[in-house]
């Protein structure tokens, strides 16, 4: 039923999306996409930078024997990543994904899930930082409209506030088995199933919070560096585009979209909701429309040049250990053979 309901929700998306592009001149807008072709191969590929700070973070979070290299990292959140904005597995997919591989690699199970729970708290706790520093960017330099998309996002951010609160005592009160459970919950038990039920996974994470210098590296070093590089991939795109706004201004609008898909994470891909998010923000920041559907269809370029192929490499890391096993229960049968003669 879940499967059908997220294809469901996503041709809605799809749908919403083409009626916005045919709404304003779809001529203009695969025009822009046509002009700017090669440089939206370009700005595509700048999303490697985002995705390196990414691996580097979530690696500074695991410790221990079997804990992956940079570029076994790399590889896990491109696959995670890939996951996540392409499949209908509301943004949580990835996770167990990631989890399977980590702990295929060698990596014990309490401790991969607990630097996938913790890497999924710290990174809430950034986006929402980033997200209030966007607004208070449109705050000070916007004018009345865009101070009223600003206060609009501003409100919706206080529904979260007790969430904020939370994560605010978290190192005070004892809320670590709640957010494990929550965690199971969010992957319908699939973490718990495979981590078993006597790992002591919130030990774990207890742990990693306890390294208060490896958390606020992340928060205030990763992270940011994160954030920017994702903004600098968004300013190439509207350069391309023909659109030179600020690095500030990008850095505004990768914000605010960052807080609509995440939103929108029961919507496959944010289909429909990241394309009316870039025609809503970018207005208020003086885009025209068809830029906006441009920067949209951009995106959506840069889900196909690097998501698509993250998808291929978690098949083919799947494919590559079926192998393996068979190899080795030959190589048992062999050897069991040989010790009966």
């Amino acid at each position: 039923m879940t499967k059908y309901l997220g294809r469901a929700i996503a041709a809605l998306g799809l749908i919403v999306a083409l009626a916005l592009v045919w709404h304003d001149d779809p001529r203009s807008v695969f025009a822009l996409l046509r002009t700017a072709g090669p440089g939206l191969v370009l700005a595509a590929a700048v999303h490697v930078l985002p995705m390196l700070a990414n691996a580097r973070d979530w690696q500074t979070l695991i410790t221990g024997m079997g804990r992956p290299g940079l570029l076994g990292m790399l590889r896990l959140v491109w696959i995670r990543e890939s996951v996540n904005s392409l499949l209908p597995v509301a943004r949580i997919g990835g996770e167990i994904v990631s989890f399977r591989l980590l702990t295929r690699a060698g990596l014990r199970a309490s401790t991969a899930a607990a630097s996938l729970v913790v890497d999924m708290q710290l990174t809430l706790i950034s986006q929402l930082v980033f997200t209030l520093v966007g607004i208070a960017f449109l705050l000070g330099h916007a004018t009345p409209g865009e101070r009223q998309l600003a206060i609009d996002v501003l409100w919706g951010l206080a529904l979260l506030a007790p969430l904020l609160a939370g994560f605010a005592l978290i190192q005070h009160v004892n809320l670590f088995e709640r957010m494990t459970r929550l965690f199971n919950r969010l992957t319908s038990g699939q973490i718990a199933a495979l981590a078993g039920p006597s790992l002591r996974i919130d030990q774990s994470i207890k742990l990693i919070w306890r390294k208060h210098g490896v958390v606020l590296r992340y928060l205030f070093i990763w992270q940011p560096l994160q954030c920017l590089t994702t903004s600098l991939e968004i300013w190439l795109a509207l350069y391309f585009l023909g659109s030179q706004i600020s690095f500030a201004e990008a850095v505004v609008l990768e914000s605010l979209i960052q807080a609509l898909s995440s939103a929108a994470f029961f919507v496959p891909a944010a289909l429909g909701i990241q394309e009316s998010g870039f025609v809503l923000i970018g207005g208020a920041l003086g885009l025209d429309p068809s830029v906006s559907l441009a920067l949209a269809g951009a995106r959506r370029l840069r889900d196909l040049l690097v998501f698509v192929p993250g998808l291929f490499a978690w098949q083919l890391a799947l494919a590559k250990k079926r192998v393996t096993r068979a190899v080795e229960g030959s190589g048992d049968g062999i050897e069991h053979q040989y010790a009966e003669h």
